[in-house]
Parts: structure tokens; C-alpha cells; sequence
């Protein structure tokens, strides 16, 4: 278990503490600004190390405001991806169009950013890790809530009581389970598979994406940068989830293998690297949806409270805003009423941008030959307008002034 102190700062009496499940990235994001509100943060992580690599990820709108705010925006924006082509090919493997990749997102060009998640994660625990205390490869074993605290015990022993605690730990958040009951209640599955990987960049791709489509099935190569690398992606159309096979890895292999069997263009090659993966990750899309964020004294945080799917390309940016928007409103207040006003901040625009999919209409992803052609018509004419401004949901939210205040209660 790897610990790394909190900073010692002068108070005018004891700070309240706070334990935050997940590192990722709205567990840091929190912690940042938890500290900044008079709180004294614990991170417990499950790996043993800050996650780095992983699939480029999108920050815009209101997001970009935050990171602007936490002084990480000059070091994100010199890690910005700068995805230049978006190309999408027919199922013969024929140009469809290629356009810009900011016409696709609906990002703005110049204000909105794309980074390696690792990129993002880095950047996140450099600002915090010397203001909290990080408890690596280890994990929240139980809970259990009084009128003043919650008392945890940990899986690698021990426990500690906190003010406040808060799971910042995924879409199958752990502390969700613990608190608000199964997965399964607050899960909606969109009606899609996805895997994601990387493989040996032999097509000579250059910060680029290039998608093969046909009806329920889309095959994309993604290259970051002028790497010898690049990150494959493959999606599918099922009408159930498929929860028996996602528990084992060889009948996830299986799984997308068999629903590309017979696919063209590079689909084979890509199946050939995914049998040999050690990174593939695989799962369905879906949204997490509850009643309520928090009870009592605990709370949820970006994927694990809202996850609106990566079809959105806001999963990133509402945790950011999610772990600034909660730090703001237990400041200056009780718990429970910190996290009231958390919810009834943030609930709105969390909505707007989970509302942008619903399932099995996800743009990009048509089921049938004719939704496939209508999509394939609007990314013609997109090739000849200049790229978005950006969607309104993405800045739905003003951020707020929060004051740096003692908590209370």
C-alpha cells in the first residue's frame, strides 16, 4: 500500500475529512477542490499506481472552464490530441467522407480539447497528490453510517471514520453497490457492444480516425499521433445485453468475434490483434440513471452517479464538473445539505447531456441500411461546412463562484 501524506497547513480548528473512492479522474478532481474548501481528503485506489495509457478522451465546455481554474489547462492544452481527419469508409471499404473530427463531436475548434486519459490522470494528481493522502492498491471493504460519520474499513486492513464519503469509482462503481443496492437498478443499456484495444499501426495513420461501417457494426483504427501504434475500437448492435459473456474474458474475445466474422476492410487483421490483446476492454454501452446522488453522509461523482456513455463524449467533462460542482456546495455547509445543493446544481445539466442518446440511436452507429444512408448523406454535407461551435449541452452549466470556506456540520 502506497501512501503519500497530506500537506500540514494552519487552520483555525479541526477540517473535516473526506474519503474518496476512485483516482481516476473525478477522484482527484474532487480532491482538488475538497482541499481547497477546508477539507482533509483520503484517495483510496484498487490499482497500484495512478492508470496511465488508456483511449483519448474528450474535455469541452464548462469542463475546460474547470481545468482552467485548477491551473492544469496550459499543460492539457500542450497534450491536446489535434485529431485532424474523421474518414468513414463503406463496407467495401470505400470513402464515405472525411471530415473534420470537431464536425463529428460537436467540439469547438481551439476552446475544446482531446487528451490521452493518462494524459488528463497525470495532470490531476500532480495538482493534488501533495494536499491529500493517496492509499494505493487497496479498496473500501465496508461501510456503515452514523449521525456524525461514516466508519470504513479498508480491504487491506484498518479503518477510519470521515465526515463525508464519496465513490468516484466507475460506472460499476463499488460504493454504489455498498449503498444504493445493484448495478442493475440504475443501469439503461443503449443496445450496444463495444471493445477497445490497441494494435500495430501498419496503414500508416497519422493523428486520425478512420471507421468502417455497416448496419449494427462499426470498426475504427484511431491514430493519436505519428505512433506505430494505434487504438481500435469495434462496436456492435445486440438487442440484450450479453452479462454471461462479459464475465470472462475468453468468451468476451468470442463474443466481438463472432459478431465480425465476416466483416471486410481491416476488421480481420483487427480480430487477428484483439485474440492477442493484453489491453482489450470490453462491455456494453450504457447510462447510469438514480433517483437521488447521494444518502446520508455518502455520495456518488461522475461515471458512478451519471455515466452518460462514451456515445456522448461527455463522460470526462461532467466528472470534472460533477467533483467541482460537489466540493463548491459542501462548502460553507452541513453534509447532507452540501450534497442536497450538489444535486440540485448539477442535476440539470448532467440531464441535458445524458439526454443527447437514447437507445440505439447513437449517430454514428446505424442499425439498419437505411438509417446507415441517411447518416452517410449528412456526413457528405458535413464535409462541405465549416467545423461546430460546439453543442449547447456541452456549456449548459455556468460554473459558479465558490468561496474557500470552512466546512460545517
Amino acid at each position: 500500500m502506497t501512501h503519500t501524506g497530506p500537506s500540514t497547513s494552519t487552520r483555525t480548528r479541526t477540517p473535516r475529512t473526506a474519503l474518496i473512492s476512485g483516482a481516476g479522474v473525478a477522484g482527484p478532481a474532487l480532491a482538488f477542490w475538497l482541499n481547497r474548501r477546508g477539507y482533509e481528503v483520503t484517495v483510496v485506489e484498487k490499482a497500484d499506481a495512478p492508470r496511465a495509457g488508456g483511449y483519448p478522451i474528450d474535455i469541452r465546455g464548462t469542463a475546460v472552464e474547470v481545468a482552467r481554474r485548477m491551473g492544469i489547462l496550459p499543460r492539457l492544452r500542450d497534450a491536446h490530441v489535434d485529431s485532424r481527419r474523421f474518414t468513414f469508409l463503406d463496407g467495401d471499404g470505400g470513402e464515405v467522407a472525411s471530415i473534420s473530427p470537431h464536425s463529428v463531436a460537436g467540439s469547438a475548434a481551439g476552446l475544446d480539447l482531446e487528451v490521452r486519459r493518462g494524459d488528463l490522470t497525470d495532470a490531476l494528481y500532480a495538482a493534488v497528490r501533495d494536499d491529500a493522502e493517496f492509499l494505493f492498491d487497496d479498496s473500501v471493504d465496508t461501510l456503515d453510517q452514523g449521525a456524525h460519520g461514516v466508519d470504513v474499513t479498508f480491504r487491506a486492513g484498518g479503518g477510519r471514520t470521515y465526515d463525508v464519503v464519496v465513490g468516484a469509482d466507475g460506472m460499476h462503481s463499488r460504493t454504489r453497490e455498498l449503498v444504493f443496492g445493484p448495478e442493475e437498478r440504475f443501469r439503461r443499456y443503449l443496445g450496444y457492444c463495444f471493445a477497445v484495444f490497441t494494435m500495430r499501426n501498419t496503414l500508416g495513420l497519422s493523428h486520425e480516425i478512420t471507421m468502417w461501417n455497416t448496419p449494427g457494426r462499426a470498426a475504427a483504427l484511431y491514430a493519436v499521433a505519428d505512433d506505430d501504434v494505434v487504438h481500435a475500437f469495434l462496436n456492435f448492435a445486440r438487442p440484450e445485453p450479453p452479462r454471461a459473456a462479459l464475465r470472462h474474458p475468453d468468451a468476451q474475445r468470442e463474443l466481438v468475434a463472432s459478431a465480425f466474422a465476416d466483416a471486410g476492410w481491416e476488421v480481420p487483421r483487427m480480430l487477428t490483434a484483439l485474440s492477442e490483446a493484453d489491453d482489450l476492454f470490453v462491455d456494453v454501452v450504457g447510462q447510469i440513471r438514480m433517483p437521488r446522488w447521494s444518502s446520508g453522509r455518502v455520495a456518488l461523482v461522475g461515471d458512478a452517479a451519471y455515466a452518460p456513455s462514451f456515445l456522448t463524449g461527455q463522460g470526462t467533462s461532467l466528472a470534472l464538473v460533477g467533483a467541482y460542482m460537489m466540493a463548491g456546495s459542501l462548502a460553507g455547509r452541513g453534509v447532507v445539505d452540501g450534497l442536497a445543493a450538489y444535486e440540485r446544481g448539477t442535476r440539470a445539466f448532467v440531464t441535458a447531456n445524458q439526454d443527447q442518446i437514447r437507445e440505439g440511436d447513437a449517430t454514428l452507429f446505424p442499425t439498419t441500411a437505411q438509417a446507415l444512408e441517411r447518416r452517410n448523406t449528412m456526413l457528405r454535407g458535413l464535409a462541405t461546412m465549416p467545423p461546430a461551435s460546439g453543442r449547447p449541452a456541452h456549456s449548459a452549466l455556468v460554473l459558479p463562484e465558490f468561496t474557500a470556506v470552512e466546512p460545517v456540520g
